[in-house]
């Protein structure tokens, strides 16, 4: 019977602290500053910092759900053909898609990224 695909120890950690981190930074996004109502109004009056552009990317992507769509391609992916790589692609991605709202998609990338641990591994 082949091995499956298990990530070493120290990248389970670093993808623990990716997808920590991703969590972490969306969350700061969504409550901070997207649903801050003061840097809402001063955004969409016309102010046109780095601050402002980078709330207005954010939205953009959120709006198109690609979050969840780049969790579940990289879920898929990772599903056909095991990489850490992919799993902290999809971890990322479906941190931040679930926090900003793509969580149907995002979800189901996370059930996909756990199916692949099921997977064999790659051979060298």
């Amino acid at each position: 019977m082949r091995a499956t695909f298990r990530p070493s120890p120290w990248a389970g950690i670093l993808l623990a602290a990716f997808a920590a981190g991703a969590v972490a930074c969306s969350l700061y996004l969504r409550y901070r500053v997207i649903q801050n109502s003061e840097i809402g109004v001063v955004c969409d009056a016309g102010l046109g910092t780095a601050f402002c552009r980078a709330r207005a990317g954010v939205v953009f992507l959120f709006q198109y759900s690609v979050f969840g769509w780049v969790a579940l391609a990289a879920a898929a992916l990772n599903l056909a053909r095991p990489s850490v790589a992919l799993l902290a692609i999809g971890l990322i991605a479906a941190g931040f898609g679930i926090v900003l709202y793509n969580v149907t998609a995002s979800a189901f990338a996370v059930a996909l990224m756990i199916l692949a641990f099921a997977r064999p591994a790659r051979t060298a």
